[in-house]
């Protein structure tokens, strides 16, 4: 084989392979922002209702807690959560929430949540979209009627 035969080989060869590599290639984008949720009690046995304003990646949400249990230092919280963007990207997730008491301010939590992308329910902008991330921040649960705080969200999703 003549070099200029096996240089095209190899040069064609490299062509196939770093197109190969770049159709695979992931795309993510990273995602963060501030949520101010409050919560809505429908009645004794059905899920607590969460809405909220968001800023940054996304710009609404709603949710709701399915489960929850007491813990030593609070209480954990099995969640759902559609998020919204003003450029029609969607996506549900399913989420674990860990509520920490704050000492001496009974009703009080620090609370962190694990958020899981649910691929097959993505749309739009979003749509194929995977991933995992997280939040934490304040919630004060003291008064039944007026349940409210205040998270910061961040991580970054793929396709």
């Amino acid at each position: 084989m003549s070099k200029r035969t096996m240089l095209s080989l190899i040069t064609g060869s490299l062509m196939v392979v770093s197109f190969a590599s770049t159709a695979h290639a992931e795309t993510c984008m990273p995602i963060g922002g501030v949520a101010i949720p409050n919560f809505f009690a429908e009645g004794e046995g059905k899920p607590m209702i969460i809405s909220a304003a968001l800023t940054g990646s996304v710009q609404n949400a709603a949710g709701k807690i399915t489960a929850q249990r007491q813990t030593p230092t609070g209480m954990e919280m099995d969640m759902e959560h559609y998020f919204g963007r003003e450029d029609g990207g969607a996506f549900q997730t399913k989420d674990l929430g860990i509520l920490t008491a704050v000492p001496g301010k009974p009703g009080r939590f620090m609370i962190e949540i694990s958020y899981h992308i649910q691929e097959d329910v993505t749309r739009g902008t979003l749509k194929g979209y995977k991933g995992r991330f997280s939040s934490y921040g304040l919630v004060d649960l003291r008064d039944p009627d007026n349940l409210v705080g205040l998270v910061r969200y961040t991580g970054s999703i793929c396709k």
